[in-house]
């Protein structure tokens, strides 16, 4: 464990034989995720918690996470940093169906740099560059896909603006030496909500009208919740709580929280 005053660098082993050469501040910030990883966070809050510490470690503005639905052939369960909730709902219903990077990433288990599937000089020549990435000022990405026994389970998309540097093989190596961790954090945090209704607001959100916040505070609240446990996971005040309640309330037709359970498990029902 690092304490005081340490060296300038450490050599961290990170995969097989090879070393990266850590400073003092990328050292404390990984054995502060692998602190994380070794808590009991339920999924989304284990991939936000990792996603800010990583926009932290590897000097990056951007952060989205997803799940792979293999039966719907989508992405879902969006957990998000620094994004907007139009912009992701545009990925959700149109660019994740016409993304030339992102299928390409997620057929390799380890993490890698966009520029290395596709030129950056061709990506932003793209529709999904120009009307998706820039409307949030999206530039240089790095895709990690952690997979447990063959299933997609989550992601990591860390993206830098245009006023940064592209992600290089040191970032990548960095990325995928938290991998195994993240992995194992994912299935914890997978067979603790088990328990639960299987349907989630996030899959259902456009059918109700719910942004994405919206969704994940209404899966917050479904899975008991306090509004200081919610605000702490998704890093906002609590009259921005309040607001996303209410409108959850006006979208959804209900007028207590005690309702919103029982309302996700009969549309489970009518499935």
């Amino acid at each position: 464990m690092l304490t005081g005053h340490v060296v300038e660098t450490i050599e961290w082993f990170s995969i097989g034989t090879q070393t990266v050469n850590l400073t003092d501040e990328e050292a404390n910030l990984i054995f502060s995720i692998m602190r994380d990883l070794s808590g009991e966070f339920d999924h989304s809050g284990v991939r936000r918690r990792v996603g800010q510490k990583m926009l932290d470690l590897l000097k990056a503005d951007y952060f989205a996470s997803y799940v792979w639905d293999d039966d719907a052939q989508k992405f879902v369960s969006c957990v998000q940093i620094n994004m907007t909730d139009d912009n992701l709902r545009s990925y959700e219903s149109h660019f994740q169906f016409h993304d030339p990077i992102t299928p390409t990433l997620q057929r390799r288990k380890k993490a890698t740099p966009v520029s290395e599937v596709m030129r950056h000089d061709r990506l932003v020549n793209t529709e999904f560059f120009n009307d998706f990435l820039m409307r949030d000022g999206l530039c240089y990405g790095m895709n990690y896909f952690a997979y447990d026994r063959g299933d997609n389970i989550g992601d990591l998309r860390i993206w830098r603006g245009a006023n940064r540097e592209d992600f290089t093989p040191r970032d990548a190596k960095i990325v995928d030496a938290v991998g195994p961790s993240l992995v194992n954090a994912l299935i914890r945090a997978g067979s603790a909500i088990a328990q639960f209704p299987p349907l989630r607001f996030a899959q259902i959100a456009d059918d109700l009208g719910f942004t994405v916040r919206e969704a994940e505070v209404a899966d917050l609240l479904v899975i008991g919740l306090t509004d200081d446990d919610i605000c702490e996971k998704l890093g906002f005040s609590k009259p921005t709580l309040r607001s996303h309640i209410a409108s959850i309330f006006r979208k959804s037709g209900l007028n207590r929280r005690s309702q919103i359970a029982q309302f996700l498990s009969e549309q489970n029902h009518h499935l």
